[in-house]
């Protein structure tokens, strides 16, 4: 299913230009000004021998900053104190929202090493800060004389975001507990990084290598061609290869009829990680676990879920496990039931075997045939990859007024990714839109929104514009056939326009509280509530074009989708749930020992009755969610956010036009221009007049 990632860089600056020496500036780009259109990153002149003296330079004048903001010896005020703290580190913001965005999408050996060696300096540098008693002082000063202050809203929310950063970074521990803090989030940031290389190396060494054309027996012939084309890539003319990236791998449990593959495929995929070798994850577990404990029993918590959730729209893990409960029974039931439909076709097709795990994906498919006679090659046509890019635009023209142009001047790191400019209907510039959609070995899977640069206003009063960029894993055009998507591709990019509108759209003062820098659970309603539009039958006659005919999708066609709009919701639901579940299980953990991941999720997974025919969309050891990628605690939040994306687009239904751009209007005002500085639940509210129900999301999965 999907993967949706916004990687968030926790970074107290924004991304504006410091001066430094004219020897550095001659030799590395990253401490040059951006000489490029909008300032884009020059990627055609960085290499990756100038990120670590650009950090170890970077870090170097952060730390003159601090020292600056120490030495002052007037009172502190939210001026000489807190604003100075949040534009302090300029550079620093500059080289690493180009360097992580690029080791997701552009990774190789070289820039992991160079992500090993500074992910100590990294975390060492955040601690010499946050771990500083002088400087925390200057801000506790301020923070207690807020409400005298006469602030602002936003200015409040500054305030205290920058206050509890320091308490949360370690800021009141005794001196010697300290010291242990700084030991664990090295070793912390060494061991996630760690975890999340080995995922991408055991993902792309897995190749299913087929020698003999019976074995593509149900295949169609796009992904079957796709697979030739990866052989002759890799001088194995003749044969047909299948690998772990979801383009190829999903089609190939859904459609291929040899069930000892599709057997041998997704064993592949769900084993990554925990088959015995130097990839081996289940030993990094067990040092994430403990040491993520300690370091939230050192700060005052029972275990690292309360330590997360105090600052999310759910609070307590308590409410995300009552949550998750409300949900789980009746999905389950409607899983078992579809577990159910699908034995007893196998068994009318005379099949002596019991429902696997590797086999739902193939009966479902077949069930979905015969109940609705809908299958996604009958959709592809209709979804190709630069129809759905015209679709995604002529949406947002309709709600926002954006208006889109491609750039041919600006430069991309690599040759996949598009760069667009966006502009308000008045053709006032936004930002800068990247987009790159095709697997590569380079990048990680899934499909994530980050930014090359966050909107905000600098201490001067200029206007900086964003710089966003989305990156997905979608099928690969083949031959003469254009790129088509599945629905569930289809979706994904909505989504993740989603997330890039709540970075276009930002219009805040401070880079910390800029667009999608928001809770968790709340930065996924900009993002889901797109996917609305995807399958709306309004607005897919607007852009749904047959590739080669031009033919506007059939109604017949739209009925079905209707109709089949609920099925297979019991899986979807439960595998989704089952990796909360697990996300849960593990964060609220109270004691400092070590974990055996198998056993662990076997237990939880056990704890909650999962059927064995379903695992967890994220089995541990490839949970780079939760293990390195800032969703600890927060994988539930995709459907929590679906709660309010639901009530949201209810909100535009209401109104008897799905493109309202009146009702598109307030969202963009109290949601996606907002980004972190109001509470999320008081924004919502503002839009909608009153807080989300969940009955609109549980109708629309079928659970009632």
């Amino acid at each position: 299913m999907k993967m949706k990632l916004k990687p968030i860089l926790m970074l107290s600056a924004g991304i504006l230009f410091t001066m430094v020496s004219c020897q550095k500036k001659e030799t590395n780009p990253l401490l040059m000004e951006f000489n490029t259109p909008f300032n884009a990153p020059p990627f055609d002149k960085i290499k990756v021998e100038h990120f670590e003296p650009a950090f170890i330079e970077a870090m170097k004048q952060h730390k003159m900053e601090i020292e600056t903001i120490l030495k002052n010896t007037e009172e502190p005020t939210f001026e000489n104190t807190i604003l100075e703290l949040e534009y302090s580190g300029e550079l620093l913001s500059k080289v690493s929202n180009v360097f992580y965005p690029l080791t997701s999408a552009l990774t190789n050996a070289e820039m992991q090493a160079v992500s090993q060696k500074i992910a100590p300096l990294f975390s060492a540098h955040n601690d010499d800060i946050n771990l500083n008693p002088e400087l925390f002082a200057k801000v506790k000063a301020v923070y207690e004389k807020k409400d005298a202050l006469a602030l602002n809203p936003e200015q409040q929310m500054l305030l205290t975001k920058i206050y509890d950063g320091f308490v949360r970074g370690g800021a009141n521990l005794a001196a010697d507990k300290q010291q242990r803090f700084r030991e664990i989030n090295e070793s912390l940031s060494k061991l996630e990084l760690k975890f999340s290389d080995n995922v991408l190396a055991e993902t792309n060494s897995y190749k299913l290598v087929i020698e003999n054309k019976d074995d593509l027996a149900g295949l169609p012939e796009g992904v079957i061609a796709a697979a030739a084309e990866a052989a002759t890539k890799a001088d194995m003319d003749g044969k047909w290869i299948f690998t772990l990236d979801k383009p190829s791998l999903i089609p190939f449990i859904q459609f291929a009829q040899n069930r000892e593959l599709r057997e041998k495929i997704y064993k592949g995929y769900y084993m990554r990680g925990e088959n015995g070798n130097e990839l081996d994850n289940s030993e990094i577990i067990s040092q994430i676990i403990p040491l993520k404990v300690e370091r939230a029993q050192m700060l005052g918590y029972d275990n690292p879920a309360q330590f997360i959730l105090e600052n999310t729209m759910a609070k307590t893990p308590e409410a995300v496990n009552g949550f998750i409960k409300k949900l789980w029974d009746p999905a389950l039931l409607r899983a078992k039931g579809e577990a159910y439909d699908m034995q007893k076709m196998i068994n009318k097709e005379g099949g002596k075997f019991k429902l696997a795990s590797w086999d739902w994906w193939y009966y479902s498919e077949k069930v979905r045939k015969a109940k609705f006679d809908l299958d996604e090659e009958m959709l592809k046509p209709y979804f190709s990859l630069e129809g759905v890019k015209k679709g995604i635009f002529l949406l947002t023209e309709k709600l926002f007024g954006l208006q889109y142009t491609k750039l041919t001047d600006v430069p991309t790191y690599h040759p996949d990714a598009e760069v667009y400019e966006v502009k308000e209907a008045d053709g006032k510039h936004i930002g800068i839109l990247y987009m790159d959609f095709h697997p590569r070995e380079s990048k990680r899977g899934g499909a994530w929104m980050t930014s090359f640069r966050d909107q905000h206003i600098t201490k001067t009063g200029e206007f900086v514009t964003p710089i966003i960029t989305i990156v997905c894993n979608f099928t690969r055009p083949t031959g003469d056939t254009p790129a088509l998507l599945s629905l569930d591709e289809a979706e994904t990019f909505f989504h993740e326009f989603g997330h890039a509108l709540h970075g276009l759209l930002a219009n805040t003062t401070y880079p910390r509280l800029a667009g999608t820098n928001v809770p968790r659970d709340f930065v996924e309603l900009p993002s889901q509530i797109m996917e609305n539009w995807c399958t709306n039958p309004d607005f897919l006659k607007m852009y749904a074009f047959h590739y080669s005919t031009g033919e506007v999708i059939p109604d017949e066609l739209i009925k079905k989708m209707e109709a089949s709009g609920t099925f297979n919701q019991g899986f979807i639901t439960v595998e989704y749930l089952a990796a909360s579940i697990l996300d849960m299980e593990y964060h609220t953990i109270n004691e400092v020992k070590s974990v055996n991941a198998k056993e662990f999720e076997k237990a939880a997974m056990a704890k909650f009755g999962l059927i064995e025919e379903i695992i967890p969309r994220y089995r541990s050891t490839y949970f780079n969610h939760i293990f390195n990628l800032g969703y600890s605690s927060g994988y539930y939040s995709y459907i929590w956010a679906a709660v309010l994306d639901a009530d949201a687009f209810e909100a535009f239904k209401e109104t008897g036009n799905v493109v309202d751009p009146e009702t598109a209007k307030k969202f963009r005002e109290f949601v996606l221009s907002k980004g972190g500085t109001e509470d999320p639940m008081e924004l919502y509210k503002k839009f909608r007049g009153a807080e989300p129900k969940p009955e609109p999301l549980l109708k629309r999965r079928g659970l009632i």
